[in-house]
């Protein structure tokens, strides 16, 4: 079996496996954009209880690479998020998503960064962790992390906004 073959064999189990109806990650429904299985749409519907984006359905892409899972994929919100490490095209800036290599700049170690072990399961629940605690030390998003950091009562202001914008956009 070729890598790709076996790349797309894997998405496909790892899709059913999200798509099975047990809700492994709750509030996260998926599927396959146009019979592409390396192209997933993902909605994260948000739990109440999270402190900052909570009730929120945000609408993001989930595009992997032919030689997944050796390199990760890339995650892209495309419904509008206002966060330190979400870049403002709605690219998601998290250490599982970085390629598993020495970070040039010396900021991650590798053990942070991409490992074949991960799968679409563990880079969501990850991304939602990132949502309750944005890493504003290295920012994706310059003005949400000063903001973040020097003034919480706008910064959340801005998130309630992008909350009661996800509503209406569904």
């Amino acid at each position: 079996m070729s890598s790709a073959a076996a790349s797309a064999a894997l998405l496909k189990r790892q899709f059913k496996e999200m798509a099975s109806g047990k809700e492994i990650v709750p509030g996260i429904s998926c599927g396959i954009v146009d019979d592409n299985v390396y192209e997933w749409e993902v909605m994260l519907m948000l739990n109440d209880d999270m402190k900052l984006y909570g009730g929120g359905f945000f609408r993001a892409r989930l595009s992997f690479p032919l030689d997944y899972p050796h390199m990760p994929p890339k995650m892209r919100f495309e419904t509008p998020i206002f966060h330190p490490n979400i870049y403002p095209n709605g690219d998601v800036c998290i250490s599982i998503l970085h390629p598993p290599e020495e970070d040039r700049y010396g900021y991650e170690s590798a053990a942070e960064r991409w490992s074949p072990v991960q799968t679409p399961e563990t880079i969501l629940l990850s991304v939602i962790s990132m949502l309750s605690s944005p890493n504003d030390e290295s920012p994706a998003n310059v003005e949400a992390a000063a903001l973040w950091r020097e003034n919480p009562a706008e910064f959340k202001k801005r998130v309630r906004k992008c909350v009661r914008d996800s509503l209406e956009m569904e």
